[in-house]
């Protein structure tokens, strides 16, 4: 079985745990001997990584015609046009307007490609975003035209168009992957521009996967959704590599407490300043740290300054992977706040290394460990407390520690890969083999409406 997967970014260029979850679930199905993965970027570097049973392919790289292309999908009856990049500069405004009016009709654009006949994506999320998910879901159709595959698979909603596009040029079917929706991202301040394009791919999608019970209740309430259509599969974690990682000397006697993830609404980090706070009037001697990059990082710093405590926090900024285990390597409690965190790899990785985890009630993760400790993200005396003894009380921090190291272990990406092929394969109409022997240590996915 060949399967055609869309997804926005790919390791090692990711922001955050989209690329992470695309990779842990690709190389999960890879692991079936009768499985393959074609996988679509906007834009490939050349460095992905990759395995057998797996190939990528750059939407940058697929040379599309100059002709008129059909745009499949999201904006039915619109035509777009082929006009090369190193002619289009050239035209003054007239000479534009003239081209426009002689060859574009008022239901057709016109599409940049370069000398090579490929479109140039960046492959970020910048104020062209939405050009590049258009023309994403262009290339899709020219991808169609030369793969041969059973069903598609897109990942979250920036995908969401290329996938419609290839469902509707080849009739095969098509399932979307919820990672996050938009009342996760905005805390309800929804973009009625992504909305539509969400829920649009959720419609016309023939299954939905989403990646926790709490994302599937959105899902079902929020974009209308039946629930017979929209199915759990919950994330899993990458083993820790085998490979030496520069150690950092400790401080003795200093302990460090770590928020790690991108600083936005979503991720709750003014909650992480407000309980640090708190402990360090207890306890000066902690020392806070948040690791990642985003729109609130300035207003985090800001926050911190008002409280008088920036000589005990520090910003790192986005971390590589090394340096993500060694901050780790050096944390002695890992927390995550988050207002509405769909699923959240991050702690799980914490926990493989050993490190006591707190997560928020209201994150998918909170649904499938039993060894972290579960606070709402609006207490924050109760995450000061949970941070204070996990600080003060060793022997509750080696229970943590110990066993929240196994039980991430146990979440592995093949029982995820598991069910998602057996929906590949009741959607394509062949014979139906689950995993539950590979998957009976797994929490049990609930249909909760």
């Amino acid at each position: 079985m060949r399967v055609l997967m869309f997804g926005w970014e790919f390791p090692p260029h990711i922001s955050g745990g989209l690329g992470t979850a695309c990779y842990g679930l690709t190389k999960g199905l890879s692991e079936f001997n009768d499985t393959e993965v074609i996988f679509v970027v906007p834009r490939a570097w050349g460095d992905e990584l990759s395995r057998e049973g797996m190939s990528l392919i750059g939407a940058n790289q697929v040379p599309v015609a100059e002709e008129v292309i059909s745009m499949g999908g999201q904006e039915p009856g619109l035509k777009y046009i082929g006009i090369r990049a190193d002619i289009v500069p050239y035209l003054d405004p007239v000479q534009y307007r003239e081209l426009r009016k002689i060859r574009s009709p008022e239901n057709q654009h016109f599409v940049e490609i370069n000398k090579d006949g490929t479109i140039v994506f960046s492959g970020l999320y910048g104020p062209s975003l939405f050009k590049e998910i258009r023309n994403y879901a262009l290339v899709a159709i020219e991808v169609v035209s030369g793969e041969a595959f059973d069903v598609i698979h897109a990942h979250d909603w920036l995908a969401f168009p290329a996938g419609l596009a290839a469902k509707k040029a080849s009739g095969k079917p098509l399932i979307v992957h919820v990672h996050a929706t938009e009342f996760d991202r905005t805390g309800g301040n929804v973009s009625p521009a992504v909305y539509a394009i969400e829920r649009e791919g959720m419609e016309l999608a023939d299954k939905v996967i989403t990646v926790s019970n709490l994302t599937r209740n959105t899902v079902i309430n929020r974009y209308g959704i039946p629930p017979e259509k929209v199915v759990t599969v919950y994330n899993a974690v990458e083993p820790l590599p085998d490979r030496p990682v520069k150690k950092v000397q400790r401080i003795p006697g200093l302990k460090t407490v770590t928020f790690m993830g991108r600083i936005t609404l979503q991720k709750g980090p003014e909650y992480f300043i407000e309980a640090a706070h708190m402990i360090l009037k207890k306890i000066p001697e902690v020392r806070f740290v948040m690791a990642g990059s985003g729109d609130m990082l300035n207003s985090a710093v800001g926050q911190a300054a008002r409280l008088g405590i920036t000589d005990r926090f520090h910003f790192t900024g986005f971390l590589e992977n090394d340096e993500v285990l060694q901050l780790l390597d050096v944390t002695d409690v890992f927390v995550m706040p988050s207002v509405s965190e769909p699923f959240g790899i991050a702690p799980l990785e914490a926990m493989l290394a050993g490190v006591p985890v707190i997560v928020s009630r209201q994150s998918g993760v909170a649904e499938i460990v039993r060894y972290a400790t579960k606070i709402d993200f609006w207490d924050t005396c109760a995450l000061a407390d949970a941070i204070f003894g996990l600080l003060q009380y060793d022997a509750l921090a080696q229970m943590f520690s110990r066993h929240g190291a196994v039980e991430a272990g146990s979440l592995k990406w093949k029982h995820a890969a598991g069910m998602v092929r057996d929906l590949y394969l009741e959607l394509t109409g062949s014979v139906h083999s689950t995993h539950k022997e590979e998957i009976s240590g797994l929490p049990t996915v609930k249909n909760v409406s």
